[in-house]
This record gives C-alpha cells, structure tokens and sequence, in this order.
C-alpha cells in the first residue's frame, strides 16, 4: 500500500524546520549516480572533473539543459538536495524511486546563504553555485505529488531552493559519503 503524499498544509507548515537547516558544514548523505533516466546507484564516492561533471553520468549525453551551441550546461552538473525536504517528501522509499540528486545534506541552500558563485568544498572537490534554478521536473510531481511541486514553485519560496541547488565543478576532485560540505569563497558567475 503506497504512503499518502505531502499534503501542502503540511509543507508550508514544515518551512521553518526547512528553513532552520545549518548555514554550513553539511554532510554528503545518498551520494547518487545517474547513469540513465530512472538508474540510481548509491555509491560510496565520486570523481568529478569540470569537463565531464561526473564521468558516466547521462548529464554528459542527455542533459535538461543545453548551452547555444547545444553542448551539456555546466551549471546543472551537479545538484545538491536539501535531507529537510527530502524526507518531507520521500515517504515510501520502497515504492517511489529516489529523486536522482548527486548527494543529500542537512544544510541552508537558499540564495541567501549560497548566493550563485558561491564556492563549496565538497571533498577534495570544489563546486560552484550555480544561477539556474531548479524547479523540479513533471517527474518531480508524478513521484513526490503535486503539492511538492507547486511548493517549490511559489514565487516567496524560488529563493529558498527547496527543489536543491544546481552546481558546476568548479574544480575536479573525489566526494566520499560523509564528507563535509564548507562554503569558501564566492568565484565570478559564469554566463
């Protein structure tokens, strides 16, 4: 028997844990690889490189987001979700597949504390904040409800990243499960 979804009374009524999270020093949680639409695999570490993003992955071959010249968008190469939001959520881990992210934390991404430029250490890694915001897929909607989606979609709440922040490699490295996430400097944004 599936698990009733997140009703949108029980969202907004959960923004303020959401919005509690910890400014910094998150934790890398579910690291993710994508390998196919659908496809995870759990992992206990990544490589990552600023050509690639995460060499395997389909953001390589068939990503959401093109730049003119109709190569992958860096800034969509990895994306970081909120542990607040997912488990608000995620409810049947059985029945419902994982939403497909590189890696959860317990950590603020909100523009406000990760303004796009912003520069995380991840790991002997370092990710850029991307600009792009990430509005969660129909895929979003037909696995997690409706009322997740349109929820993270309110004009008030687009600053608050509740769907997870979009990031590029800014420099290449390894991410392991359980490697803090630090925010360092703020780099140029990218066009």
């Amino acid at each position: 028997m599936a698990m009733a979804l997140a009703t949108r009374a029980e969202l907004d009524a959960a923004l303020p844990h959401v919005q509690a999270a910890p400014k910094d020093a998150g934790r890398v949680e579910m690291l993710c690889l994508r390998p196919d639409y659908g496809q995870r695999r759990f992992v206990q570490e990544i490589t990552l490189t600023p050509d690639a993003g995460i060499p395997g992955e389909r953001w390589a071959s068939r990503p959401w987001l093109r730049l003119p010249d109709g190569t992958p968008h860096p800034g969509i190469q990895i994306c970081i979700l909120s542990r607040r939001v997912l488990d608000l959520v995620w409810r049947d881990r059985e029945g419902v597949v994982h939403p497909g992210d590189t890696f959860v934390t317990d950590m603020d991404l909100s523009e406000a504390n990760l303004p796009a430029g912003q520069i995380l250490q991840v790991g002997t890694a370092l990710l850029e904040v991307s600009e792009i915001f990430n509005d969660a897929c129909v895929k979003w909607a037909a696995r997690y409800g409706k009322p997740a989606r349109d929820w993270i979609n309110v004009p008030a709440h687009r600053p608050l990243r509740l769907r997870g922040v979009l990031c590029r490699v800014f420099q290449g490295g390894v991410i392991r499960e359980g490697d803090r996430v630090t925010k360092m400097a703020l780099a140029p944004v990218l066009e």
